[in-house]
């Protein structure tokens, strides 16, 4: 069992930057695959970015490609995604989630364990 806490959420303009953080305790940050996933008000959740046990591999949603960056400091046993360029519909709940097959992946299925999420708002 891993428990997931996200911070770094906040109110942004557009343009701006946030960094996420995600911090794992519990079993072995360094077994599990990472993602984070958001969703919006009114709207199906949604893929961001996965990074894998070794942050060999990393997978971004076309929406975010060249805008946000994940990574993980397993010493540190915590996730990070940063995030530039910010429009406004990036506003959502950005969770982090861990898997436990340690790939990472695009669809919210393999993710075993979710934090319980951290509120992005972009103002236009």
């Amino acid at each position: 069992q891993v428990q997931l806490v996200e911070s770094g959420g906040g109110l942004v303009q557009a343009g701006g930057s946030l960094r996420l953080s995600c911090a794992a305790s519990g079993r072995p940050f360094s077994f599990y695959g990472m993602g984070w996933l958001r969703q919006a008000p009114g709207k199906e959740g949604e893929f961001v970015a996965a990074i894998s046990k070794s942050a060999v591999n990393t997978l971004y949603a076309d929406s975010v490609k060249g805008r946000f960056t994940i990574s993980r400091d397993n010493a540190k046993n915590t996730v990070y995604l940063q995030m530039n360029s910010l429009k406004p519909e990036d506003t959502a709940v950005y969770y982090c989630a861990a898997d436990q097959w340690g790939y990472g992946s695009t669809s919210a299925e393999p993710y075993e364990h979710w934090g319980q999420g951290t509120q992005v708002i972009v103002s236009s």
